[in-house]
């Protein structure tokens, strides 16, 4: 990993504590007039995060740490951070379906002519590589490089950044499949799109067309071979598991509940 867990939510909260700091001062709310949120219109509170986040600065983690605003610990409605190692007894009886895309990244990184066009330089990799894992750059190269010697320099950042991702569901299904008594399921979605050419491959909520069975309406699946069939199929598994925790339909073969042992 590029950051212990820990370290990684510390820096989260002490980036959290500053938006939320700067936040209030732009809309001129102090400790003891907190009630005065619930007044104000939502058009103000939108208003204050550019600004807040102009004051906070730019995180440690900027490829990492993407979302400035969000739920908060407060012991009651969110008894404790939802990534701590250890799950609440309260979640033991939850089952829980989680995953993600196989190459979660290249949505993000389309914009990134040199990785879209595929001349990405080693340099370029390098550096690319150092926005998201900072003094960690040579070791994460080195084991992706080690993972498929193949791979050209824009598969890597795309790799790469997928990673960070992953970690997160990987965390949280990990950290549930100890004792729990409903079923825990991990998924990892390896479908591909072939809008634009393929170069988006399976690309961050790709899922979705299929999750909610409207392929014809998302560019990326409207015209996929055999889209609408994996989406009734897809679709009905989410249904079961939404009706009675477990994603078993008679269309698929059996799904196992996840395990480090049978891990993707």
């Amino acid at each position: 990993m590029i950051q212990s867990g820990a370290a990684l939510r510390v820096t989260t909260r002490d980036r959290g504590n500053a938006l939320a700091a700067a936040a209030l001062q732009q809309l001129g709310i102090t400790r003891d007039t907190l009630d005065r949120l619930h007044a104000l219109p939502a058009e103000q509170l939108v208003g204050a995060i550019t600004p807040a986040k102009r004051a906070a600065g730019r995180p440690e983690l900027p490829l990492l740490d993407r979302y400035d605003f969000g739920p908060v610990v407060d012991g009651a409605d969110l008894p404790q951070q939802p990534c701590d190692p250890i799950a609440p007894a309260l979640s033991d009886d939850i089952p829980l379906l989680i995953g993600d895309m196989k190459d979660e990244a290249t949505r993000f990184l389309a914009d990134d002519d040199a990785v879209w066009n595929r001349t990405l330089t080693e340099v370029e990799l390098r550096t690319r590589l150092s926005a998201i894992a900072g003094n960690a750059a040579d070791r994460v190269l080195d084991l992706y490089r080690t993972r498929d010697p193949q791979a050209k320099p824009g598969g890597t950042v795309d790799r790469g950044l997928d990673r960070s991702a992953v970690l997160g569901p990987l965390g949280l299904v990990r950290r549930a499949q100890g004792g729990a008594t409903g079923a825990r399921v991990h998924v990892l979605a390896r479908l591909g799109t072939p809008a634009c050419d393929g170069r988006l491959k399976a690309p961050h909520a790709l899922d979705l067309p299929f999750v909610f069975d409207n392929t014809a309406i998302a560019d990326a699946t409207a015209d996929a071979p055999g889209a609408r069939e994996l989406a009734a199929v897809m679709s009905a598994s989410w249904t079961a598991f939404a009706r009675n925790g477990s994603p078993a339909i008679p269309a698929l073969p059996d799904w196992p509940a996840y395990r480090s042992a049978n891990a993707p």
